[in-house]
């Protein structure tokens, strides 16, 4: 969550802040940036073709939606962790864990898991075991939201919000 959609609790597959931000950006003339949720690639990943076309999106929207009628939100996560493509031929973070630090997922530090999930702009293009600066900027990046986000304030934050949220966080009202 921390790298690829930390609104995935509050939204139902469409992060439409995401999406104004990433059409404002990519307006500039810059390098087109997505605002797909952890949901729609699952659904990419999972149902369709990786080329980018409207027929593709407009799939991705259909099945995005089914997915978040069916699924809980953990289910969501758990499918993208397995089924993410985390370099040539390594799909899912227990496979890369093993490729790359040959130990099982659970067993990562959080740099570790930060050095998989950080290449996952193009798995294929950047390098877990030999990170350009880019990757590694981004780890870091990313270890500092997973210790906001992984910490006790966040699992407060998100009770907290839950009225608003199209989630049911009340098994954390203890923590």
């Amino acid at each position: 969550m921390a790298a690829e959609d930390q609104n995935l609790p509050f939204h139902y597959g469409l992060d439409l802040d995401a999406i104004s931000s990433a059409l404002e950006h990519n307006k500039k003339g810059r390098k087109v940036r997505g605002a797909s949720t952890i949901s729609q690639q699952v659904a990419k990943n999972l149902f369709l073709w990786p080329e980018r076309n409207y027929l593709r999106k407009a799939l991705e929207l259909y099945f995005t939606l089914g997915i978040e009628t069916f699924w809980k939100k953990e289910r969501i996560a758990e499918m993208y962790l397995n089924i993410a493509e985390m370099g040539d031929l390594i799909f899912g973070v227990q496979a890369a864990a093993k490729t790359y630090y040959g130990k099982n997922a659970s067993e990562l530090k959080p740099q570790e898991s930060a050095n998989i999930i950080a290449v996952l702009p193009n798995p294929l293009k950047y390098s877990v075991k030999n990170p350009s600066t880019y990757v590694s900027g981004r780890r870091d990046k990313i270890v500092r939201l997973y210790n906001t986000l992984d910490g006790p304030y966040y699992i407060r934050e998100l009770y907290v919000r839950s009225d608003s949220s199209m989630y049911d966080f009340t098994k954390y009202k203890d923590e």
